[in-house]
């Protein structure tokens, strides 16, 4: 059973808090969208191994407090929310688990405030060093103004369409063998440009639900009381956290570990392998047979790699 959430104030917010176990904490860091119950299936395997397990619904999302303003959503004031709820629980460091832009904040805290973390552990999302290039005026040259996280600047749209029906949103965003690697490789260049409102707009699905109707009736009930702004207003950062860290080394000096899925196609394998110069003590384990939502399409597998490269660690 996923443990009732507890509540902390920290760094102006109230936040959500769930834990189970006891031992070296891990805090488990989710992604878009979705909440601290991505990780139930982490919970108990990670408290029975012999750790705190603790799974925050981060900043706009789930029972955790949405400030309104994109400022509130800087990659300072999220990092802020996981350094106050270690002060609050009395942590001085922890182990920082992340899924998808729970990683991308992992990854950032290594850079920025390393001396909180024994160790990181990325899902799906590698370290990307910082680009000479405006991000977004990247993404918009190479993948178009369709592209999602580009329309996320552009306008609400997103947030309204996904706001009028959350429960499409998850039945067509948390699937498994939508698509294999080999098959997206062979898409022409202008079909491997996500567009969020042209998939909205889909009627007939690839590939199999993810989500058990008791677990997706979580995440829309969650998404439903607190809408998609919040979330997306990470996205529209993007810029500001791309300036205000133009003088950080990139290079990630914590233990890490990176546990990928060959079929999340969100990523190329050329991504993966670039990040190699940048974490000298890492470890890659690749999934077969799996998309984006690792934690939730391969638990045992994850829980299992994830559990050793703790234990062999710490």
């Amino acid at each position: 059973m996923f443990p009732q959430a507890q509540f902390i104030e920290t760094n102006g917010i109230r936040v959500a808090v769930y834990e189970q176990g006891e031992g070296l904490p891990v805090i488990l860091l989710h992604g878009f969208p979705e909440l601290a119950y991505s990780w139930r299936h982490q919970l108990p395997a990670l408290a029975a191994a012999g750790y705190h397990a603790i799974a925050p619904d981060q900043r706009g999302y789930g029972l955790t407090s949405k400030p309104d303003g994109v400022p509130q959503y800087t990659v300072q004031r999220l990092l802020g929310d996981i350094t106050g709820l270690l002060d609050a629980l009395d942590i001085d460091k922890a182990v920082v688990v992340g899924h998808d832009w729970g990683a991308l904040l992992a990854w950032q805290m290594a850079l920025l405030v390393p001396g909180r973390m024994t160790g990181l552990v990325a899902l799906n999302i590698p370290f990307f060093p910082r680009s000479s290039v405006e991000p977004i005026a990247y993404m918009r040259a190479e993948l178009g103004d369709d592209f999602y996280i580009v329309n996320f600047q552009d306008s609400d749209q997103a947030d309204r369409r996904c706001d009028e029906n959350p429960a499409w949103v998850f039945e067509m965003l948390m699937r498994r063998n939508t698509i294999t690697r080999k098959q997206f490789d062979t898409l022409p260049k202008a079909m491997r440009s996500f567009n969020l409102l042209a998939a909205l707009g889909r009627r007939e699905l690839t590939g199999e639900k993810l989500l058990a109707r008791e677990e997706e009736k979580v995440f829309v009930d969650a998404f439903m009381a607190g809408g998609f702004t919040a979330p997306i207003n990470w996205y529209r950062n993007w810029t500001h956290n791309w300036e205000s860290t133009a003088d950080l080394d990139q290079t990630v000096r914590v233990p890490s570990l990176f546990i990928g899925a060959i079929d999340d196609v969100i990523i190329s394998p050329g991504q993966i392998d670039a990040m190699k110069p940048f974490v000298p003590d890492l470890e890659v384990h690749m999934l077969e047979n799996c998309g984006h939502w690792t934690q939730q399409e391969k638990p045992d597998d994850v829980n299992s790699i994830l559990i050793d490269w703790l234990g062999r660690h710490y």
